[in-house]
C-alpha cells in the first residue's frame, strides 16, 4: 500500500442500486498504517485555516460505475469555534455538531486527518478502564465490539476488529468518543458509582448496564453534543462532494429501511 494511497479493510457489507457499501477502510497517519471504521470519532482539519473539529464516520462507500470512494462524516466542532462562540451555558466537554454531514472523496479525508492535536485541550480524560484490565479474559474486545454495535445498528465488526489487532494500533493513540448529552451524565455518575471498586468490578459487564463507555485508550477523551449549528464556509470547500451527499438519503437507506447484505 503506497504512503497516501486509501483501501478498503474487510468485505462489502452491503448493495443499494450502484452503490457498495463497506465498513473500514485504512489509511496512513504520520507513517503509519491506520484503520478507521464505522463510528469511529478521529480529528480533522478541513482546510489549513480551519480549526481543529472531530469527524464521526458514518458512512463507507464505492460508486460501482466511477469507481470512486466516498465517505460520509458527521463533523463536531468547539463551541468557540463556531459563529455564535461560546457561551456561559456551554459545558467544558461539550461540542457542537454541524446540521449537514459531508460527504468527500476517502482520500481528501485521509488528507483531513490529524494526530498532532496539542493545542486540544477539551474533553473528560477516561481512567476507568486501563488497557492490561480490558485484555483479561477478553474484555477488550468485548467492550470493543459493544461500542461499535451501539453506532453501526449491529453490523458485525468482527473481521475489522481482526484486521486493527493485526495492524498493532498503538494502545497510547488518542482516542476521542462522543455522547449525547443523556449518555454523558449516565456515564460521569457512573464514574462516581465505581469510584474505588476493584479493576475486576469496574471491567464486569454491569458498567455496560450503568452506562460506561467501551474506552479503549489510557488517552481516551469523552465528549458530549446536544445542539447543532449551520456552518457558513463548508458548502465552499472544494473537497465537499454536494452532488453525492444531495442525491442519496444513504444514512436513511441504512437505518431505515436496510440494504442487501452480501456479507456478515
Amino acid at each position: 500500500m503506497e504512503p497516501n494511497s486509501v483501501q478498503w479493510v474487510g468485505s462489502p457489507c452491503g448493495l443499494h442500486g450502484p452503490y457498495i457499501f463497506y465498513k473500514a477502510f485504512q489509511l496512513h497517519l504520520d507513517g503509519r498504517a491506520r484503520i478507521l471504521s464505522l463510528g469511529d470519532f478521529f480529528f480533522v482539519r478541513c482546510r489549513a485555516e480551519d480549526p481543529i473539529c472531530i469527524a464521526e464516520l458514518q458512512l463507507l462507500w464505492e460508486e460501482r460505475t466511477s469507481r470512486q470512494l466516498l465517505s460520509s462524516s458527521k463533523l463536531y466542532f468547539l463551541p468557540e469555534d463556531t459563529p455564535q462562540g461560546r457561551r456561559s451555558d456551554h459545558g467544558e466537554d461539550e461540542v457542537i455538531a454541524a446540521s449537514e454531514k459531508v460527504t468527500v472523496k476517502l482520500e481528501d479525508l485521509a488528507q483531513w486527518a490529524r494526530t498532532d492535536i496539542s493545542k486540544w485541550k477539551r474533553g473528560l480524560r477516561d481512567e476507568v478502564f486501563t488497557p492490561l484490565e480490558l485484555r483479561k479474559d477478553g474484555q477488550r474486545e468485548a467492550l470493543s465490539r459493544f461500542r461499535q454495535s451501539t453506532h453501526n445498528s449491529g453490523l458485525n465488526f468482527k473481521d475489522i476488529l481482526k484486521e486493527k489487532a493485526d495492524l498493532g494500533e498503538e494502545e497510547e493513540d488518542i482516542n476521542v468518543l462522543i455522547l449525547s448529552y443523556p449518555q454523558y451524565c449516565r456515564y460521569r455518575s457512573m464514574r462516581k458509582r465505581i469510584q474505588g471498586k476493584p479493576s475486576s468490578v469496574q471491567a464486569d459487564q454491569f458498567v455496560l448496564a450503568l452506562g460506561g463507555v467501551a474506552a479503549i485508550s489510557q488517552r481516551s477523551q469523552i465528549l458530549y453534543c446536544r445542539d447543532t449549528f449551520e456552518h457558513p464556509t463548508l458548502v465552499e470547500n472544494e473537497s465537499v462532494c454536494d452532488e453525492f451527499g444531495k442525491s442519496l438519503h444513504l444514512s436513511f437507506c441504512l437505518r431505515l429501511k436496510g440494504f442487501s447484505a452480501i456479507a456478515p
